[in-house]
């Protein structure tokens, strides 16, 4: 990050959000959650249903593989939908769902709204057609569809008779798909025949059809009506797994009951699109998963009655799993679910819908603040925004220019920023800021409740203040991983032993506080490049980069240097109607010397249309690496 925004001074929190924030003293609660994790997640596990109570909050005897509320049985359904149709919420809006196509004047072609009630019926009709096809409970089921309401009924039915349910980011390829389905020994698919992104027609069926015939577990395949340009006669040797959608519903009981689970049973696997070369299935179980992620976002989202949530997110990712579902859910508010591009059918979309609907809660991801700011601040200022009380981000750093548009443009300077940390496999977020704490911007600020982290070094002594590290949370907290999906060696190896004699999980993430006790996330700690001895985090030069008034998106990699060890190289996205002019890689140079110092000047910049991108908008830096020097790219299955 600039070295302005490291030392300037925290601002005051935002009084309209804060004067009513559901955490006011955060420095006491925040001590006695650490002080007694287990009484404070204890007390916290009250706050949802249970068919029976545990008997114990947390087991270490076989760590790092722990156990959270041992001998608990409890449902995800049972706190998602039957609670609140019981307790008077059966008429109110849970879902709302807007396709991308618009007609000629701009206006979406297609709104769905469920009501809790609506959508328990569906739910509940969607498990019956599961358990006639021979479904139970600890059985797989894939669900690669576009973001569509039967993509969040199928999970929820799964979730309801405790089927393991394995969501692949709809639109990646044959074999991506097939080799997530082999891996998780998926006995069921559901897809679409397509969806709508950008303006095209994503093929699902097609690329579900190649890769549903060569995996041997898969017995069926039931497939959504989206776009309707398909039909059987196109695929007859498919015929023998194939159903349809609308057909297998129009038939089944919308009566069937939730079915009592075990807080340990497996809940879902979901791939992660990390930095490393090959994708890891990250198992969570069901309890601690439920509680963590009702509890922590209700203080972090701060959740009240009546909230309308949009989150622009994808359930290939957690944050579609914990933000656009499950979390909202829980705590029994309102969620819009949006297919398509957020610049369709013109820039102002996002800000439309959040007109449209009086959204209350807006959270997205970096990369999505920052595309939309290139086109400037005419379509935004075309909206009413003023609904809003809270916005997040989330995915990567939100580098301190994208993060004064945010709040100045979108937010109106008066609107709550939520900046947090987290990852596939912590559920909800680690660190971040709360309505009541100052904040600065480009900062993720304070570890939540429960949580306690650390920025160490090798040998895991605390280095000083403004120093980079390893980030580290120091002990289990209960919507934590369990393993990585048939490899339990790679879960140990991975998370637990470079620090296995503190018990202190490793995020893979370098960090660092500043004098103020503000923690800096700079990125994967294999995104740091190493010049002249220098340590020089990609975030920061790429912060540097975005600064210039010119540059939407910026991405550096390291690569060998005779002379220096190595050297930055740069890719930059100008912003809409910036001319390529061929003294602008040498001015941005300069520009980043300027900033960061000499050391920190790229030795190359390269003007670039496209950057590859994970589904949840981080930049995989190893794929530039590789292909500037013409090595093995390894899985790209995960770029967007």
């Amino acid at each position: 990050m600039s070295e302005q925004y490291l030392t300037a001074k925290a601002r005051p929190p935002y009084a309209k959000a804060a004067a009513v924030a559901n955490v006011q003293d955060y420095d006491t609660t925040y001590a006695a959650s650490v002080a007694d994790p287990v009484a404070y997640w204890d007390k916290a596990a009250n706050d949802i249903d249970w068919y029976q109570k545990w008997d114990q909050v947390l087991d270490s005897s076989a760590a790092p593989f722990y156990k959270w509320f041992v001998g608990g049985k409890t449902n995800l359904v049972l706190n998602t939908l039957d609670r609140h149709v019981t307790g008077g919420r059966k008429d109110q809006t849970a879902l709302i769902w807007e396709g991308e196509p618009c007609d000629a004047n701009g206006k979406p072609k297609e709104i769905r709204t469920f009501t809790y009630g609506e959508l328990q019926r569906e739910v509940n009709k969607f498990a019956n057609v599961l358990k006639g096809y021979g479904l139970k409970t600890g059985d797989v089921v894939a669900i690669y569809t576009g973001r569509c309401p039967e993509q969040a009924i199928a999970m929820l039915a799964c979730a309801k008779l405790g089927i393991v349910h394995n969501v692949v980011y709809g639109g990646l390829s044959v074999d991506a798909l097939k080799s997530r389905v082999e891996d998780s020994q998926a006995k069921l698919l559901v897809t679409a025949d397509g969806c709508y992104l950008a303006n095209k027609i994503v093929e699902l069926r097609r690329i579900a059809d190649d890769s549903a015939m060569q995996c041997p577990s898969v017995e069926t395949v039931v497939t959504i009506r989206r776009t309707g340009h398909l039909n059987n006669a196109e695929f007859p040797s498919y015929a023998a797994k194939q159903v349809w959608w609308d057909e297998v519903m129009a038939t089944a009981s919308d009566e069937c009951e939730t079915v009592a689970l075990d807080a340990e049973s497996p809940f879902f696997i979901i791939y992660t699109s990390g930095s490393t070369g090959r994708p890891k299935g990250v198992l969570h179980t069901l309890g601690g998963y439920m509680v963590d992620v009702q509890h922590t976002l209700r203080n972090v989202l701060d959740f009240k009655d009546g909230d309308i949530l949009f989150c622009t997110s994808d359930a290939g990712w957690i944050v579609g799993h914990s933000i656009v579902l499950y979390g909202p859910l829980m705590n029994g508010i309102t969620t819009i679910m949006y297919e398509g591009a957020p610049a369709i059918p013109n820039p102002g979309r996002w800000w439309d819908i959040i007109e449209r609907n009086k959204v209350t809660l807006f959270f997205t991801a970096p990369t999505g603040v920052r595309g939309l700011m290139r086109f400037g601040d005419d379509w935004p200022n075309k909206y009413n925004k003023r609904s809003m009380r809270l916005m997040a981000c989330a995915g990567e750093p939100l580098n301190p220019e994208a993060w004064e548009w945010f709040n100045k443009v979108i937010g109106g300077g008066d609107t709550c920023i939520i900046d947090n940390w987290w990852q596939t496999e912590t559920s909800r977020p680690m660190i971040s800021n709360l309505p009541t704490l100052p904040l600065k911007p480009g900062s993720c600020n304070r570890a939540m409740h429960g949580i306690k982290i650390a920025v160490v070094d090798d040998e895991g002594n605390n280095v000083p203040a403004n120093t980079e590290g390893n980030l580290v949370i120091q002990g289990p907290w209960p919507g934590m991983l369990r393993t990585v999906f048939g490899d339990p060696e790679r879960y140990v190896s991975q998370y637990w032993t470079k620090y296995a004699k503190q018990g202190w999980y490793l995020t893979g993430d370098a960090a660092k506080f500043d004098e103020d006790g503000y923690l800096w996330v700079i990125g994967r700690t294999d995104d740091v490049i190493k010049v002249s001895g220098y340590r020089l985090g990609t975030a920061e030069v790429e912060s540097a980069l975005v600064s210039h008034p010119q540059v939407a998106e910026a991405a550096v990699i390291g690569l060998p240097h005779n002379v220096r060890g190595n050297a930055i190289h740069a890719y930059v996205i100008l912003k809409v109607g910036v001319e390529n002019r061929p003294e602008l890689p040498e001015e941005l140079r300069a520009h980043v010397g300027k900033v960061m110092g000499p050391i920190a000047k790229p030795e190359s910049v390269t003007i670039v249309s496209l950057l590859p991108k994970t589904r949840s908008g981080k930049i995989m830096r190893r794929v530039l690496k590789a292909r500037a020097l013409g090595e093995p790219e390894g899985d790209t299955s995960t770029i967007e």
